[in-house]
């Protein structure tokens, strides 16, 4: 059987109670960094990668073009150089 000791119950309830706050004050700190980070970074000009991934492939399809275009190129100075 346990004994009810009130020092040994007020200490737990006191380190509970401690506990808790200390993962309230952490939330909140990361709260407040997440925030200062917004603030901070918000008015740079950041692409979404949405943004990113859709002119990468732009830029790949354009690659291509050129490529295509360049053997064209070649074909026809071949034709009319020999």
């Amino acid at each position: 059987m346990q004994s009810e000791n009130p020092f040994l119950a007020d200490f737990v309830k006191l380190m509970n109670s401690a506990a808790g706050t200390f993962a309230g004050a952490t939330r909140e700190a990361r709260d407040a960094a997440r925030e200062r980070f917004r603030e901070a970074f918000g008015g740079l000009d950041f692409v979404s990668r949405e943004e990113f991934d859709t002119v990468k492939a732009m830029a790949a399809t354009a690659r291509e073009e050129v490529e295509v275009l360049k053997e064209k190129l070649a074909a026809l100075e071949a034709k009319i150089g020999g």
